[in-house]
């Protein structure tokens, strides 16, 4: 496993991940499992009284769905019918127990190694064999994405999850 600091920033982000580290274990709303498959899309847009927008490409579909409260998950499937990929963005990070499924555990667990080799605080970068996570933000402006390299459909690329 190798975790790498995604950027240096100075001690007042240490407020910054403090709360993002809080907030991951807090459940906002529920969206299909990173690595799962995509027949909870309409279920979990029901669940976020949501809209919910399909956008097929040659090489996957991204359903975007878009809570009340402005923060947007984008899941990202394959044509096999697995997630392979989430993002998210808004005021409010969602529910990442959900959003990363068993995932959640490494990712955890690599955000504490992380704390105790870093002196600075802020953007994160999680990226193991089978799982990159990077997360960032700010009160009111979360973003992140997340994805399993080895499920990536053929000619995708990690700058293409956004």
């Amino acid at each position: 496993m190798r975790v790498i600091p995604f950027e240096k920033q100075p001690a007042r982000s240490s407020r910054l991940f403090a709360i993002t580290f809080l907030l991951v274990a807090l459940p906002f709303t529920a969206v299909a499992e990173l690595g799962g498959d995509a027949t909870s899309v309409l279920a979990d847009q029901a669940h976020m009284k949501a809209t919910l927008k399909t956008t097929q490409t040659e090489a996957y579909t991204v359903h975007e769905i878009q809570a009340p409260s402005g923060t947007v998950v984008r899941e990202y499937v394959s044509p096999a019918g697995k997630v392979f990929a989430v993002a998210w963005r808004g005021p409010f990070l969602p529910d990442l127990h959900q959003v990363l499924g068993a995932s959640f555990a490494p990712f955890t667990q690599a955000i504490q190694a992380q704390k105790r080799q870093r002196t600075g605080h802020g953007p994160v970068l999680v990226q193991q064999e089978g799982l990159v996570v990077k997360s960032g933000g700010h009160a009111r402006n979360f973003f992140g994405k997340a994805y399993l390299p080895g499920l990536l459909p053929q000619g995708v690329s990690a700058g293409d999850i956004r």
